[in-house]
């Protein structure tokens, strides 16, 4: 399972990555691994307004459907589309290609609010 570490984590298994004014965000390896073959990713509304811990989509595998929490407070700007036509680019990749969400930022992510890669594998190891 990989833990980049250059980026920020929220408990519930999403990543924030800062570049520029904006904050790209996806799921983690460890949540593609326990939800299995994605097969439908529910993208939030460019414009929308999100907050750090609140819920913004959704991914749907053969095994369960799951949330997904913000790790971060903004606006939407950008969604991943090829998430339509393409979910499983979430397994494949979930740090690059399957990113899910860029926000413009109301407060760059941090690490009192986040984990970083030490402390998300901590918490990882705790379950």
């Amino acid at each position: 399972m990989k833990i980049p570490e250059n980026l920020l984590y929220h408990p519930e298994h999403t990543w924030a990555r800062v570049e520029g004014g904006l904050c790209v965000v996806g799921i983690t390896d460890f949540a593609q691994q326990e939800l299995g073959d994605v097969i439908f990713v529910e993208l939030p509304d460019v414009g929308k307004m999100v907050k750090t811990g609140g819920v913004f989509g959704s991914v749907e595998s053969a095994k369960s459907v799951s949330d997904l929490f913000s790790p971060l407070s903004g606006e939407v700007a950008e969604v991943n589309s090829a998430l339509l036509d393409s979910p499983e680019m979430i397994n494949d990749d979930p740090y690059g290609e399957g990113w899910v969400m860029k926000v413009k930022f109301t407060e760059p992510p941090s690490k009192g609010a986040l984990l970083d890669s030490e402390g998300y594998a901590a918490a990882l190891a705790d379950k």
